[in-house]
């Protein structure tokens, strides 16, 4: 794990397990797109989409972290850029009645956090590293 992607990749793939599982733990939440969802440690609005896209996505970098270094940069690349739409999205959308993941002003921190490290890992880190290009 000397490299940044898989060390990077293994270390935010299990905070968003974590994070996703916690949160299907959190009262509160009515529906799987509930747009008022519950506070995670009173500070996070999360709802159960949410929750399993942080399952989804930690799970995904966990296992290219623990694979090849060349999956963790292609998957950090990919997982980064979702973390940034969602970042982007809940700029626009808080508070609005098509929040569908129930974010607030802490998701949106956390969101573009976690894109910044994976982008920058993903794109700037191991760059000796050749990966796949198709098309």
């Amino acid at each position: 794990m000397r490299s940044p992607n898989r060390l990077l990749g293994a270390i935010l793939g299990a905070v968003h397990v974590v994070v996703g599982v916690a949160g299907f733990l959190v009262p509160g939440s009515t529906g799987f797109v509930d747009r008022h969802g519950g506070l995670l440690l009173g500070l996070l609005r999360v709802n159960p989409a949410q929750d399993l896209l942080h399952v989804l996505v930690g799970a995904a970098l966990l296992l290219a972290a623990l694979t090849r270094l060349a999956a963790a940069k292609v998957v950090n690349t990919v997982a980064g850029t979702i973390f940034l739409v969602v970042g982007i999205a809940g700029l626009f959308l808080v508070g609005t009645g098509h929040d569908y993941l129930s974010l607030n002003g802490v998701g949106n921190v956390l969101h573009f956090a976690s894109a910044a490290i994976l982008l920058g890992a993903g794109l700037g880190g191991d760059r000796s590293v050749r990966t796949p290009v198709t098309g």
